[in-house]
């Protein structure tokens, strides 16, 4: 029996199905015809992958951009369902996984923060009480009467992140997303985190960040081709990153700046 809020990952798979070009021309449907080719291809995201997080754990996930990170991430929060194995979470789960996910462009600030609160079974008076805090934690006092869809990639951060870790949630999923704020944001967003940890919150956090890993996380996974390469304590994980990638830690910032896209959009 899996402990109370923990995260069990077993024998999960994540196949897309790759469609090729259409055959207009009796050239390509021989050729299609020759290579056997049934009109698509699969794709596995993930294969095989078993994870076991506990309670309070701190985890990052590491690997190069198609590895499958984010993929990993959506299956947690429930947005993908696996092709195969099972996921089991124990505890409501939060997801910080896509830069503007869950707001309208159309409302304003104010209006996505009781949006999303809705979405979260809040009530409005509940909201009401809360919204000062997530607007300090923001720092964006004087745009919350614009639409969304003029701010920032670092707006949309400071906002969603305020919004997301003031959920009482039990699994905290974080993406890339943290990269697009500045210095002083990130500091005050670990800062949080560190605080949820010490409430017994687990956290899975996406980053090529090598620092923010080290700084954030007890234990590291590194992924693969879609497969677990290696899961430990994170100075190890980021040693067998090095010998997979032959590159030094430090190339993970440098990836920092391209977000991940999964196989398939």
């Amino acid at each position: 029996m899996a402990a109370p809020n923990s995260l069990i990952l077993s024998d999960i798979g994540v196949r897309f199905r790759l469609h090729y070009e259409r055959a207009y021309t009796l050239k390509e449907v021989l050729i299609n015809a020759v290579k056997k080719r049934n009109g698509y291809r699969d794709l596995w995201a993930l294969r095989g992958v078993n994870i076991n997080i506990g309670r309070g754990e701190s985890v990052a996930i590491v690997g190069r951009n198609g590895s499958g990170k984010s993929t990993l991430l959506k299956v947690v929060a429930g947005v993908y369902e696996p092709t195969e194995g099972q996921r089991l979470v124990d505890g409501r789960v939060a997801a910080l996984i896509e830069l503007g996910a869950g707001f309208n462009g159309e409302l304003t600030g104010r209006e996505n923060v009781f949006l999303a609160g809705a979405l979260m079974g809040r009530s409005r008076a509940e909201m009401t009480r809360r919204y000062r805090d997530i607007v300090d934690f923001a720092g964006i006092h004087d745009f919350m009467d614009t639409a969304v869809k003029n701010y920032s990639s670092g707006m949309y951060a400071r906002l969603g992140f305020a919004v997301t870790t003031d959920v009482d949630a039990d699994v905290l999923l974080i993406d890339e997303i943290l990269g697009v704020g500045d210095e002083a944001f990130q500091k005050k967003c670990e800062g949080r985190i560190e605080t949820l940890l010490s409430h017994g919150r687990t956290v899975v956090f996406v980053s090529h960040d090598a620092g923010a890993v080290q700084r954030i996380c007890t234990r590291a996974i590194v992924l693969h081709k879609g497969t677990v390469a290696f899961d430990g304590p994170t100075r190890e994980a980021l040693t067998e990153y090095r010998r997979l990638y032959e590159s030094g830690v430090e190339d993970l910032s440098k990836e920092a700046q391209h977000h991940e896209n999964d196989p398939v959009r």
